[in-house]
């Protein structure tokens, strides 16, 4: 068959019979084998490094200092959207509701930590304080783990992966007919 005003259709690829189903369980239940994921270290890691970063903040003389309630400010905005995300992988409350682009949301929430941290720790560790220098490291390495977390979750997006849930291939059943009668 030829084709006057258009290329050739595509050779069929040979693809594996059968399908995939995703299963998701929809109750929440405590499940703590996600801080074991990569994803779950940098949550954890987050988490610790933003305490840090504004227990340093509030240890210093200056802590009511413009760039000391700036730098607190984006050290619990990162302590509590980590957290909170954390929470919300360990009771498998992202599994409960899939129809949520969780991928997305955590990719936005961690390009967005990684800028404000970036202005944030260049402003403290300008200062010259040693508190604050020591905020401005804390908040570097914030700001670093922001920005594997996101690189990690931007790649299991392109991927098409699941946040959280599993899917399983289905195996196609192999039927046998019995023969025709004469």
């Amino acid at each position: 068959m030829t084709y006057p005003n258009r290329p050739p259709p595509p050779p069929p690829v040979d693809q594996p019979m059968g399908s995939t189903n995703t299963i998701f369980i929809t109750e929440t239940r405590f499940d703590p084998s996600f801080l074991k994921t990569p994803e779950g270290i940098l949550k954890i890691i987050i988490i610790v490094f933003s305490l840090l970063g504004f227990i340093c903040i509030q240890a210093s003389a200056f802590w009511q200092n413009g760039r000391g309630i700036y730098f607190s400010l984006v050290a619990n905005l990162a302590f509590w959207s980590s957290g909170c995300l954390l929470l919300c992988y360990l009771f498998h409350v992202v599994e409960k509701y899939h129809n949520i682009k969780w991928l997305k949301i955590e990719i936005v929430v961690d390009i967005v930590l990684v800028f404000l941290y970036v202005i944030a720790s260049t402003i403290v560790v300008a200062f010259g304080s040693a508190a604050y220098s020591a905020a401005g490291f804390f908040g570097y390495l914030s700001m670093v783990s922001c920005g594997a977390e996101a690189w990690l979750r931007a790649r299991a997006a392109q991927t098409d992966s699941l946040p959280q849930g599993r899917r399983v291939a289905a195996k196609p059943a192999h039927v046998v007919t019995p023969p025709a009668l004469p």
